[in-house]
């Protein structure tokens, strides 16, 4: 019977049947420990975010837990709370659980990865690595069309609310938006990935004269939206801001956020299939520009 379950290629399909009928009928279930001393797999992954309670990462963890459910493996998730040394002990503690691990948003350095990436095979979202998997949203990409959308409404000085020091977004975004022609762009930052790093950023903003402005996320946006009416700022009749990710909070605030849309489920997804087939290669996925009511002409 164990072969059934364990390796069924070697078992001949009427075989396979009647096995897998007897075992239904009998309520058999292998045992995931037992299979793990003969295989060397336990059939479990890991999924680490940056910050479980950011919007952006729900939707990427239920598309990573349903890709997983749907190959027979378990998911466990946990969160560094943005802190790299948090990561590189999650990742030292899963190494010996799993039989693989996908990293999103990494805050450890590229050297520090390397280096645990011998402990454990795992793919990293939204960060290049050498010799291992990558999935990348192309926030480049995005960011470029926030920013050219601003200009193509006139605004010339550009504010780039960035996100933590030593994040890869963060330095993708900057760069993508120095290379817009026509715009001086001002960075303020670094700034803690949430509302209250966006409304921390609000007397900075301002004192800029700044007419637009990119922030590294949607709660940074929106966090900022709130600090700027604090300082008598309409948005978008004083500033225009446009966030990245399209959570949900950004459809329901008022203005409702032009934002850079991530395809955060489809990055869960692609990262787990690329886990499970041990393929070392790096994919980039589209991003889009979502223009709502955050973003005006200056006056």
């Amino acid at each position: 019977m164990s072969r059934t379950f364990s390796a069924p290629h070697m078992v001949n399909a009427a075989t396979r049947t009647r096995v897998l009928t007897v075992a239904e009928e009998l309520g058999y279930r292998p045992n995931r420990a037992a299979r793990a001393l003969t295989t060397g797999r336990t059939h479990n992954l890991g999924l680490i975010v940056a910050d479980i309670a950011n919007p952006f990462f729900p939707p990427l963890i239920k598309a990573a837990h349903s890709a997983a459910r749907q190959r027979d493996y378990h998911l466990f998730v946990a969160d560094t709370d943005e802190e790299a040394a948090t990561e590189e002990e999650l990742v030292q503690a899963f190494s010996k659980q799993v039989d693989g691990l996908v990293l999103c948003s990494p805050r450890s350095s590229n050297k520090a990865l390397e280096r645990l990436a011998a402990r454990v095979p795992f793919v990293v979202i939204n960060r290049r690595l050498r010799g291992a998997a990558t999935v990348l949203m192309d926030v480049g990409h995005g960011a470029r069309l926030a920013v050219e959308h601003l200009t193509g409404l006139g605004h010339r000085r550009v504010a780039l609310v960035a996100g933590p020091a030593g994040s890869w977004t963060s330095a993708e975004i900057r760069t993508a938006a120095e290379q817009v022609e026509g715009v001086e762009l001002v960075v303020i930052g670094p700034n803690a990935p949430t509302e209250r790093g966006g409304l921390a950023a609000a007397r900075r903003v301002r004192d800029s004269g700044a007419t637009g402005v990119l922030a590294y996320n949607d709660l940074v946006a929106i966090g900022l939206i709130e600090g700027l009416g604090d300082l008598g700022l309409g948005v978008p009749r004083d500033v225009s801001v446009i966030g990245i990710d399209d959570i949900v909070s950004g459809r329901l605030n008022r203005p409702r956020l032009t934002t850079v849309a991530m395809p955060t489920a489809a990055a869960g997804r692609l990262a787990v299939d690329l886990l499970i087939q041990e393929v070392t290669a790096t994919t980039s996925l589209e991003t889009r520009l979502v223009i709502r009511d955050s973003t005006a002409p200056p006056r």
